[in-house]
């Protein structure tokens, strides 16, 4: 009696241990900036993610475990986003992460993922390079994926609205020092170069510069129609104040951060017409889009009901999604599985921006197409559609471009 007693204790304690083992929550890291000048977005993007995984686990959360998001706070520094996404793998041992806003963070930091064998999805850093630092023949496998408009798709599409649409012959770029700036200035040079227009005027200037007049008057001088922008927005504000100060006044087009609520309002009158690559304005145009922003107003309050970051929080509540989908299809947390259950999604994803029907494969990790973003403008302190067109069709979803077939 005592034996069989013995083993049905034993057996006991080896169910309440496997149960236990089961019910541990899935960690999955955000990592961006949470304070400092770029937090408009940090912030925006971790709440888009903090809803959906709320909206998940109230459903049974994933492989019948709860999400448990571990939040870090990266201040948009490299060195510190290293430091980040080390704890964020060696000491909170998550089996993923999305995040990463600023371009030159992303650079710098994951690597670490890629040597984890660990899926990072970018949802925000927008640096041509950023999924493509881990390309064969050098790696077999890449674990950087991406739900955002890549600087290739945003550079582009400035150079279309500057040089086609409002047919402007002489534009000059005024770019922030970061990798994002530097990058993405480099992409409009080369987007400007096919279309044969050269810029007449090329400045720099640095994180926490709260004076362009320097660069502003090159430009003035050399007859720019129109500025074209990369940086975040506290320094793009202080373009648009700059151009007031001497009294000129030019459009401002540039990439998507010109929708920050940090530029619309320290600029206030003089952002007024800036226009801007998007991939979600808010609007309620859809039933997914009216449900993601009542629930974003309802739990963070934001002022005047416009989220700081729109784009961002669209991007970062997808990215959560997309991810739950690859855990439940991999059957696992497993990283290599996972990334190999992005690679071939069988299910659609209903997000906010789209429905992503096969967002990735294993040669492209983008989940945004070039014909998915529209044009944004600042208007009366907010930012909506540029043309009625693309209003009008808002409710129409854009869905990602099929790659050609290989011959």
């Amino acid at each position: 009696m005592k034996i069989k007693f013995k083993v049905l204790a034993t057996a006991i304690a080896l169910c309440a241990s496997t149960s236990a083992i089961a019910a541990e929550p899935i960690k999955i890291g955000v990592s961006g900036p949470f304070t400092g000048g770029s937090s408009p977005m940090g912030v925006s993007m971790r709440d888009g993610v903090k809803l959906a995984a709320d909206e998940i686990n109230k459903k049974g959360g994933i492989l019948g475990r709860q999400i448990q998001l571990i939040e870090r706070d990266d201040q948009a520094d490299n060195s510190r986003g290293i430091q980040v996404t080390q704890e964020l793998i060696d000491k909170e041992h998550v089996i993923a992460t999305l995040g990463y806003i600023n371009t030159g963070v992303s650079l710098a930091s994951q690597r670490f993922y890629q040597e984890a064998r660990i899926p990072v999805l970018n949802n925000v850093a927008t640096g041509s390079l950023v999924t493509k630092q881990f390309l064969p023949p050098q790696h077999t496998d890449n674990y950087v994926f991406r739900t955002s408009a890549n600087d290739t798709i945003q550079s582009a599409m400035i150079v279309r609205e500057a040089i086609d649409t409002r047919k402007f012959t002489k534009v000059a770029i005024l770019a922030d020092s970061t990798n994002y700036g530097q990058l993405g200035r480099e992409d409009l040079e080369k987007a400007l170069a096919a279309k044969n227009v050269k810029p007449v005027a090329v400045e720099k200037f640095n994180i926490k510069d709260v004076d362009m007049t320097a660069q502003l008057l090159k430009a003035k001088e050399a007859g720019a129609q129109a500025i074209l922008t990369y940086a975040i927005g506290p320094e793009l504000a202080q373009i648009a104040n700059g151009m007031e100060k001497l009294g000129w006044k030019v459009p401002m087009i540039g990439s998507w951060t010109l929708s920050m609520g940090n530029f619309i309002d320290n600029a206030g009158a003089n952002g007024e017409g800036a226009r801007m690559p998007q991939t979600f304005i808010q609007e309620p145009n859809t039933p997914k889009r009216k449900a993601f922003i009542a629930a974003y107003q309802k739990a963070y309050n934001p002022a005047n009901g416009r989220i700081p970051s729109p784009v961002s929080a669209a991007q970062g509540y997808d990215s959560t999604y997309i991810l739950a989908a690859a855990i439940k299809q991999a059957g696992s947390t497993d990283g290599v599985k996972i990334r190999e259950a992005l690679e071939n999604l069988n299910e659609k994803v209903d997000g906010v921006i789209t429905v992503y029907d096969h967002p990735y494969t294993h040669d492209d990790h983008e989940a945004i197409t070039i014909n998915m973003p529209v044009m944004g403008e600042v208007k009366g302190g907010h930012v909506v559609y540029a043309y009625d067109e693309d209003k009008n069709k808002g409710a129409v979803l854009r869905e990602k471009a099929k790659a050609p077939a290989k011959k």
